[in-house]
Parts: C-alpha cells; structure tokens; sequence
C-alpha cells in the first residue's frame, strides 16, 4: 500500500467510521469503564467535535490530552482529527516541567486532563499564553473548569469530517525523552491506514475477530498503534487498561478476564509477568494467539523463558516515533530469538559508517530507515532535524549488525556505545552475558570516567529476590565477565541497585545511570 492508494482528500477518521456500515453494533472497545459499540463510539466523536468547533477550535490548532486509556482519550482524539485539529496525547508519567514544555513548545489550545492529574498541571496552566480552555475527566469541583461530560451532553451527535488533505498534519507525539526533554513528531492522516496496512495487517495478520491489549500506552505510537489503529483499521475490539505497565499480576487479571487474542507488550513487562509464581496457573492466558513487543530489544532468555510458560512465540520488533510504528520485525514461522527480524513491507533500512557509507554484512553500522510514514522533521529544533532526517532516509541513532541470512541484530544506541582503550565496546553485549547469571534479573552498563579521565565500563545489576549483595556475589559475575567477555570489554566497576530508571515504554534511561 501506497500513500498515492489513498484519497487525496482524506481523514483519519474514516479507520473508525467505515466501521459503521457492517458493524456498527459491534464491540469496539472494553474496558473497566465501559464498554462501547462502534456507533457510541462515533456518536461520542461527534459530540466532542461539535464541542471543540463550539470553544472556537479552528483547523491546524492542538488539542492535548493527558489521561489514563479511557473512552474519552479515544474519543477526543478522533474528534480533534475528524475537525481538522492536531491530536496530542501527553505521557502521563512525566514532571510539571516537561508538561510545561510540551504545552508551550505545541501551542496547545484545549486540555483534556484527568482528574488524578490535574495537581501536577496547575500550577502551570496559567503560564501559557495560547491555552484557552480545560476539560476535566472524572471529578471536577473547579468551577475554573469543565467536566468533560457536562461539556459534550447538549451536543448533536452529527458531524461531517473536515475534507483534510491526506498530508495535513494530525497528530503530534513527543519522544519518550531517554536522553532529555521530549521531541515532538508529527504525523500526518496519511500514516494511519498506511501503518495499519503495512503494519498490522501484512505483517501481524490481524482481522476481525482479533481482540487486541496493550500494556503500552495510547500516548505512544506503539500501544495507539497496536491497540486502537490497527484493530479499528479491520473492525476488530481493543481492551483498554489504565493501570501501571509494571503491575504484572493486574495485567493478567486483564488478560484473563477480556480474553483478548492480542498481546502488544514489553520485554520489562514480560519479564514482570514470567517473575510471579506459576502465573500461568493462576490466569488463563490461552486467549492469547500472538505475542508482540517493543521499546528495548527482548532477551533470548526472556523469549524461551515465555515461550516454554505458555507455549507462544513472541514476535520481536522495532519502530520509533519518527516512523510512527514497526518498520522492522520477526515474523510468525520466520523468527530468531534475540533478533529484530527483517525489514516490513514498505520499508528499507541500510547501515552504515560515520561517513554514511554503507558497511559490509556482519560490520556493525547505522541504522538508517526510508518509508511513506517517516515524518518530516523535529517541532522547534531545526539543528536535531538536521543530523536526524536525511533527505527520505531516517538515521535512528540504533547500532545494527546484519547477518548472513538478512536478520538484523541490535548492538545498542550509536550514543551509548563506549570506545575503551580505542575499541569499541557494546554495552548489550556486556549486559547479555551478566543476564544470563541465575542470580540477575535486570542490568544496564554505561561510560565511566576512571582516576585519569578515561571512559570504561561500567554496570548497573539488580538482584533476584532473596539473593543479598556480596562479595561472594560480585565475585561470581566478575569471573563470569572475565570468562565470556574480552579484557577491554569487562566491566570495571560493578553496582547493585534496586531497580533501573526507565521511560513509560521500558526503555533504559542511561543518562540518570551516567550521572549516578
């Protein structure tokens, strides 16, 4: 599929209202809110639609929202879309600041906030010129503010889309900020059908009578794409979760009690989940029929230790804000464990030197991607778009190894990579060899500077439970090091640690463990 397959006029919200001619009663999303049909869905649309043209939303103006994965998320969002607006779904794991960033550096016009996050957003409110009006979801005491369903009931449940042209801007993402504060992407009403196609239906084969769960969330492209885009795109039924990625047992209790068909995960999460005692006793999980993940490469022993508990493959992938979703991934019967796959359909990837010359198969370069959804460039930091987008191509900051059979293996972040005794040192290949020790769970290793200023490495470990840290301890994973890896790859120092500082979608934050 093509952009140039699709109307020239078109709006993204026709991925839910085409629903309406054959499925209008089905089930489009469950949740412990509500459950909703296609058509309630789209009547809702409307009425926050009709409810933003009345607050003088014009076409082009942002519309944020910062709320658990509830209706009135997906709801807003297509309506802002459906009215010529740009949707903005905000982390809501970040700090006053970084919300204060976003606002200022989107412009945004309305704020759609839950009542649980309303205290950290306040006192910033008033410091931005261009926010005009605040709608509250849930319980709302503020007379300052709207209560969402107050503001949308003496709405018309009629709307006509706006006539968009396929490359008008509609909605806007933040990166999930591991190295600083957020970047913000656009996408445009083209990448949505062009994602779902190439994405969710040619890659991961998804139909109608899937059910899909996401333990990442609608404000990243992972879990809106995975869990909302795709299944609307082939009127399938998405289950929405607004606890805590982490919580393992309450994500199974989800699982076992909507039954999707559907996994979008993380390798933490798996990890989590394959932590609790016989979990595959206490829930049933048999629903399940494919398995995906995302936000950090995923283990081999996480994939066996998965695959052997329930007898499912997890299917590996890669994508980024830029590109809007997967570009890269393992495919059913076509899989390596350890590996990010191939290539999608629509989509080329290279890899290449500092100089942007392509490298020899099994040299370690750059990852560079090209296809139709790549956006166009970084909100306000034209010196990061310049070193990011080059011309159709993409430099994703990934470091890539390509075997001789077409996989492709991650080797770390371009930035995280050490150069110790001027060799290069990859920091996964580092934590891959102390993960495989009985007695560690998680672990991260950064550049750290020795008595005389040089870098070397250095590791982050967290411990099993029960297991204390030592000297004994110490000892069994230095003389693993010393057995598996080279001399300049060792770690130099070793400290144990409770847990890993992470992004919401599980990614290692380096730069805290670099300032530790």
């Amino acid at each position: 599929m093509k952009a140039r397959d699709l109307p020239t006029y078109y709006n993204m919200c026709d991925i839910l209202e085409h629903n309406l001619k054959h499925r209008a009663d089905k089930t489009a999303l469950l949740s412990e809110y509500a459950s909703l049909t296609f058509q309630e869905v789209s009547n809702q649309v409307n009425q926050v639609g009709n409810a933003l043209i009345r607050m003088g939303v014009r076409f082009g103006e942002c519309v944020a929202i910062l709320c658990p994965d509830r209706p009135e998320w997906i709801t807003t969002f297509f309506a802002t879309a459906k009215i010529g607006g740009i949707a903005l779904g905000i982390n809501t794991l970040l700090k006053s600041e970084e919300y204060d960033h976003i606002l200022r550096d989107a412009r945004v016009r309305v704020l759609v906030v839950h009542d649980s996050m309303l205290a950290l957003v306040e006192p910033i409110l008033g410091l931005n010129n261009t926010l005009t009006k605040v709608i509250v979801v849930g319980v709302n005491e503020d007379a300052n503010y709207k209560n969402f369903s107050d503001w949308i009931a003496p709405e018309t449940t009629n709307l006509d889309a706006e006539k968009t042209h396929r490359d008008d801007f509609c909605s806007l993402h933040y990166s999930s900020g591991t190295t600083g504060l957020p970047k913000g992407v656009f996408h445009s009403h083209k990448d949505y059908p062009l994602i779902a196609q190439l994405s969710g239906v040619d890659l991961f084969g998804l139909s109608e009578n899937d059910r899909t769960f996401s333990v990442a969330k609608l404000f990243f492209v992972y879990g809106i794409g995975g869990n909302l885009i795709f299944p609307w795109y082939v009127g399938a039924s998405c289950v929405l979760y607004a606890g805590a990625p982490r919580q393992a047992a309450a994500v199974l209790k989800t699982i076992d009690k909507f039954k999707p068909t559907i996994f979008v995960c993380v390798p933490t999460v798996y990890g989590a989940i394959l932590s609790l005692p016989n979990f595959d006793e206490r829930y049933d999980v048999r629903s399940l029929r494919l398995c995906m993940s995302a936000g950090e490469p995923l283990p081999k022993r996480l994939w066996y230790a998965w695959k052997n508990a329930t007898g499912i493959e997890i299917l590996d992938t890669i994508g980024c804000t830029e590109t809007y979703h997967t570009f890269m991934a393992n495919r059913p019967e076509e899989l390596r464990p350890g590996s990010s796959g191939k290539p999608i359909g629509g989509y080329n990837v290279r890899l290449v030197d500092d100089n942007g010359e392509d490298v020899p198969q099994g040299v370690v370069g750059n990852l560079m991607v090209r296809g139709e959804t790549t956006a166009l460039f970084y909100l306000h930091q034209s010196e990061k778009t310049r070193q990011t987008f080059r011309g159709e191509w993409l430099l994703t900051g990934d470091q890539y190894l390509k075997d001789e059979s077409g996989y492709y293996w991650h080797q770390g972040r371009a930035d995280d990579m050490l150069k110790v005794g001027g060799l290069w040192v990859s920091p996964l290949e580092i934590e891959e060899v102390l993960n495989g020790h009985e007695f560690v769970t998680d672990c991260a290793v950064v550049g750290h500077y020795d008595d005389a200023g040089l870098v070397k490495p250095k590791a982050f470990v967290c411990l099993r439970n029960g297991i204390t840290p030592c000297d004994h301890v110490l000892g069994q994973l230095l003389k693993l090091c010393a057995k598996k890896l080279d001399a300049h790859s060792r770690p130099r120092w070793l400290e144990f640690i409770d847990d890993l500082p992470r992004t919401a979608t599980g990614k290692i934050q380096r730069f805290k463990l670099r300032e530790h």
